[in-house]
């Protein structure tokens, strides 16, 4: 479901962070220990990254793993 375009365009990105990004890693080893499918951690990986960008660009602070969740200037 959703838009395709971003689906396609997140997937990949997903994936990578998956594997290495820290805040998203430990998201997903998270919902991995659950016993979620895998199809739906990558979904969940694609939902993360995109907030993450939104919350780069609505603060206009730098994404910092060390800082997270960072503080509103």
């Amino acid at each position: 479901m959703g838009n395709a375009s971003l689906r396609r365009a997140l997937y990949f990105p997903a994936i990578s962070a998956m594997r290495w990004n820290p805040i998203v890693k430990a998201f997903c080893l998270g919902l991995q220990a659950k016993g979620k499918p895998k199809m739906v951690i990558v979904g969940a990986a694609m939902r993360k990254l995109l907030h993450l960008m939104y919350g780069v660009l609505k603060h206009g602070v730098p994404f910092s793993p060390a800082g997270w969740p960072q503080a509103t200037p």
